[in-house]
């Protein structure tokens, strides 16, 4: 049986929200960004008056403020947003329980089991967007297709508030004439590169012969071109499924680009507390370290240690994972997604052979202070208590990777360097 996968994405989310509780801003341009008084302030989201000014999710401030004077910016209120996510994905649990998310505002959803009762993914998705502008008060566009990739341009193909339904008969009159860079994973970097062999398009993409694509791009090259043809079989997560676990981890994607190591500490000390504390719920300690690094123009790699240790301690995770970045980023790129995965875990009660050369004592401080902490927020909440660094840029700092469980698809990144 074909797949029947949805992808929702969610208009203007940020933008949307604010205006539901401050509906004085609706009928002027608006726009969700950082600071106005740090330099490396962003637009996160705008509203139709915005956009129709020409600005743009993602550029600097000023650079917005330049097209349009009158724009009134707002900071960003991410438990809010959260609470908003959290309700449309309630909707969402209606029709499945195999929901992905994709960030805060984009999940993809597999109904290939639910249309015997709700009817066709074009049924259920009008259904879904007429629930989520009915029960939340904001809009969402839904790509309906039998795969994650096209589900994905279904959704960016036709905005604000549409379904749009891409199947093996339709995929080349859609997709096709669509820029290459439309396709997802294919960054301004990449886009270059398939420039420069001629090929512009979607379509040209899918009929490039693929030797000469892996020759350019290497194994990803060999990815791109399936994805072009339709051929992404990767499965859409099953909502609370807890498989073998075989490594923990997090990843997230910023609110504004990280341009320095400063800005990576302050987010890999969200990340690796969180993958800290997943490993001492589960009883694990970790002995490999990997880092994910996306930057702004959507190239990415990982990078791995091996520990001295079995840790499930959230400082030396913190201090391995730093040591990775230090070594591998120069920043002339800015990094838009970081992640931290733990991995080769052992139980927590095997025996390890200690060395003279380590404070054996210092390290049971370092686990005494984590286990208060997981204390503390059990009873009063993740924010209740936090490291100073958490202070220094609350833009960067202000999630909670373990309750959001928001995981970055990785499936495809496997490969390597691309």
């Amino acid at each position: 049986m074909e797949r029947v996968i949805l992808h929702c994405d969610l208009n203007n989310f940020y933008a949307s929200v604010e205006a539901l509780h401050q509906p004085q801003y609706r009928h002027v341009p608006m726009a969700v960004g950082g600071d106005v008084e740090k330099r490396h302030g962003i637009i996160l989201a705008k509203n139709p008056l915005a956009k129709k000014a020409g600005v743009q999710t993602g550029e600097a401030l000023w650079q917005a403020r330049q097209k349009c004077p009158d724009i009134v910016i707002l900071p960003p209120r991410f438990s809010l947003y959260l609470r908003f996510s959290k309700m449309v994905k309630a909707i969402y649990g209606r029709y499945s329980d195999r929901i992905e998310s994709f960030g805060i505002d984009e999940c993809w959803v597999d109904v290939t089991e639910s249309v015997r009762l709700f009817g066709s993914g074009a049924v259920i998705a009008d259904e879904i967007r007429e629930a989520i502008k009915r029960e939340v008060g904001i809009t969402a566009s839904i790509g309906v297709s039998f795969n994650k990739i096209f589900a994905k341009l279904g959704s960016d193909y036709k905005k604000p508030d549409a379904t749009t339904v891409i199947t093996r008969e339709n995929m080349e009159q859609i997709i096709y004439p669509l820029p290459a860079s439309d396709l997802l994973y294919v960054g301004r970097s990449t886009a270059r590169k398939l420039e420069k062999i001629g090929v512009y398009t979607i379509g040209d993409l899918a009929k490039c012969n693929l030797a000469l694509l892996k020759r350019r791009l290497g194994k990803w090259g060999e990815y791109l071109h399936y994805f072009a043809n339709g051929e992404d079989h990767s499965p859409v997560i099953v909502s609370d499924e807890e498989p073998m676990i075989k490594s923990i981890g997090n990843s997230t994607t910023a609110p504004k680009d990280m341009v320095s190591l400063r800005d990576v500490s302050i987010v890999t000390t969200v990340l690796c507390e969180s993958v800290a504390s997943r490993l001492r719920d589960h009883q694990f300690k970790a002995t490999v370290v990997t880092v994910y690094i996306r930057n702004k123009e959507l190239e990415s790699f990982t990078r791995q240690v091996s520990l001295e240790y079995p840790t499930d301690i959230s400082r030396e995770l913190i201090t391995a994972a730093m040591n990775l970045f230090s070594a591998n980023v120069d920043f002339r790129i800015p990094l838009r997604s970081i992640g931290i995965k733990a991995s080769g875990l052992l139980y927590h009660d095997r025996p390890i052979q200690l060395s003279l050369f380590v404070n054996q004592k210092e390290r049971e401080k370092e686990l005494a202070i984590d286990h208060a902490f997981d204390q503390a927020r059990r009873r009063f909440g993740f924010y209740c208590i936090q490291r100073g660094c958490a202070k220094e840029d609350t833009l960067l700092s202000g999630f909670n990777p373990k309750a959001d469980h928001v995981i970055f698809p990785e499936s495809y990144f496997k490969a390597g360097d691309h």
